[in-house]
């Protein structure tokens, strides 16, 4: 194998013979398209070149720490809190089908799993009569105990209600874990386990948190199988 630029100015692993591109890589300035694209095949398999990577350079050290901060909590019966806004808001709902169902079938837990980006009516009168920028931090106020968990999920790291979610559980004993991409951000700093993903692309971005929350959610509820279960469920 041998690193090279191709003509869109991106690293790539090529094989030794110098002419097939193995693995592309991410493009010098971390922008992905820079250029226009001609065929989708084409973009399609940048793309996943892209995925791959930033999947790649999650630190599997902060994953490990999810996965003992989200066990211990269904273990406990501590509730487990999710936010995004957009495409994260998505994750976030989805986080609570797999780790409440998902989690709980077949294996000795009961997971408290809550959405806070679910309930629309909830969100839309707190935007409209106080601030989106409290619409995560006020349902944390009323319904989070300390030793709960907030999983905020913001792929810029900068979306001012995560932001005051997250300080506010950091303040009142929720613990938290992020998932952000691009540089970080603030969220990023404040969460006690940051899972990031190094990407300045928001559809990878999203795709590896939505693998990220699935991995999490299917590896709590293998560890907690008998071994014939875990042989007979299709995860």
């Amino acid at each position: 194998m041998a690193l090279g630029t191709n003509r869109r100015g991106m690293t790539a692993t090529y094989d030794l013979t110098g002419t097939v591109p193995v693995v592309e890589m991410v493009q010098e300035d971390g922008k992905f398209p820079a250029v226009p694209y001609a065929l989708a095949s084409t973009y399609c398999s940048d793309y996943l070149a892209q995925l791959q990577r930033a999947a790649a350079f999650v630190d599997r050290a902060e994953v490990d720490r999810a996965a003992q901060v989200l066990t211990n909590a269904y273990v406990r019966g501590s509730t487990v809190f999710s936010c995004g806004n957009g495409g994260s808001a998505s994750i976030a709902n989805h986080l609570q089908c797999d780790h409440l169902k998902g989690v709980r079938t077949g294996t000795d837990l009961v997971p408290k799993v809550v959405s806070l980006s679910s309930n629309v009516e909830v969100m839309t009168a707190i935007a409209n009569d106080i601030s989106y920028d409290d619409v995560f931090s006020y349902q944390l106020e009323s319904q989070s105990r300390p030793g709960d968990v907030l999983v905020a999920i913001s792929s810029s790291g900068r979306s001012r209600n995560i932001v005051n979610a997250i300080e506010w559980a950091s303040l009142h004993a929720v613990r938290t874990i992020a998932l952000t991409g691009f540089d970080g951000g603030r969220v990023r700093d404040l969460a006690e386990v940051p899972l990031h993903v190094p990407c300045h692309n928001y559809g990878v971005v999203e795709d590896v948190h939505q693998a990220l929350m699935h991995a999490l959610a299917q590896y709590v509820r293998q560890s907690h199988m008998t071994p014939a279960t875990l042989e007979s469920t299709t995860f």
